[in-house]
């Protein structure tokens, strides 16, 4: 066992001092030196570098909602030695930023505000002192707070729906209808709903659920933050009724008399919804003003009047045969 221990050292020893590979590892051997020598020149030099630090809001008392909250986030550009700044990305040296909830409320106005100054103080703190800090994003930290006070808006969808051809969108749900806004008194008086985050949807037959955000307003907090929408397409179909025609424009003591005294309507209307279509919906008239004092035989017909469930809706006939009676 001991002799094939040797044998194998000597080869490994053979190995690495033959001539080729004598002169690779001096080859290496110089790359790692220059490698270490760039690296100390590039760490000695003056560079500038972002670093995150996170921020909370501390100390909110039970009977305060936060409307808005605080950003969690600095984003801080540091100047110094490449030395430094990997101290700093590899040390805990830079602590989260806590904000002090009744530090900044003092005014309770229903806002709190912690200005760029407080900022770079805090992080100055916290660096050695040939550190410069050049930028701070975001340049103030702002939240806002309430009492309780809040009221109940309706949800309104916002967005670009088309259904598959010869479809249309029957009904749009939101799921729940009405949502939660907390803010102060005059802000919750100018909102009046609120407005979903804007979708579009195109090219569906079936029935299709969305969980869509609502839209975020400044100042404000909604619950909940997000909805349930359900689009329901209907297949359109094309459907008739008859219709009476109605006399207007008839001077007093004189009665017309239509032929035919109905008309059929034609219009384009959802599959599910043309049993809740009534002719009393509709509405025909026949206008003898519009004849005036020329002689005709012809009396024009209109459709002044359709449900808002149906689409394309036309009389079958523009002209109708009359007879006026005294």
């Amino acid at each position: 066992m001991k002799e094939q221990l040797f044998e194998i050292g000597r080869f490994i020893k053979n190995f690495l001092f033959s001539i080729v590979n004598r002169e690779f590892l001096i080859f290496l051997f110089f790359l790692i030196v220059s490698g270490t020598f760039w690296l100390l020149m590039a760490l000695n030099e003056t560079v500038e570098r972002e670093f995150e630090v996170p921020v909370s809001l501390v100390g909110v008392p039970k009977d305060v909602v936060i409307t808005t909250d605080i950003q969690d986030t600095l984003k801080v550009t540091l100047r110094d030695k490449g030395f430094t700044l990997a101290a700093y990305m590899y040390s805990d040296r830079l602590q989260p930023m806590k904000v002090i909830f009744r530090n900044y409320t003092a005014k309770d106005n229903g806002r709190g505000q912690v200005a760029l100054s407080e900022i770079q103080r805090y992080i100055s703190q916290q660096l050695y002192s040939s550190t410069k800090i050049t930028s701070v994003k975001p340049d103030r930290l702002e939240f806002f707070y309430n009492h309780g006070i809040s009221k109940r808006v309706p949800v309104r969808f916002i967005g670009r729906v088309i259904p598959a051809e010869n479809y249309y969108l029957s009904r749009t749900l939101c799921q729940p209808s009405q949502v939660t806004v907390y803010a102060d008194k005059a802000l919750l008086d100018s909102i009046s709903f609120v407005g979903t985050e804007a979708l579009r949807l195109t090219d569906f037959a079936d029935t299709v659920v969305r969980k869509v955000p609502l839209q975020t307003i400044r100042g404000a907090k909604v619950v909940p933050a997000e909805v349930e929408v359900t689009f329901c397409p209907d297949i359109l179909t094309e459907e008739a009724v008859e219709v009476p025609i109605v006399a207007v424009g008839m001077p007093e003591g004189k009665v017309l008399r239509t032929f035919p005294s109905r008309v059929k309507v034609r219009f384009s209307v959802g599959a599910n919804q043309f049993r809740q279509i009534k002719p009393e919906q509709f509405r025909v008239e026949a206008d003898l003003s519009a004849i005036g004092d020329k002689a005709s035989e012809k009396c024009p017909i209109y459709l002044r009047q359709a449900p808002s469930n149906v689409s394309n809706a036309r009389l079958e006939i523009g002209m109708i045969d009359y007879l006026i009676e005294q």
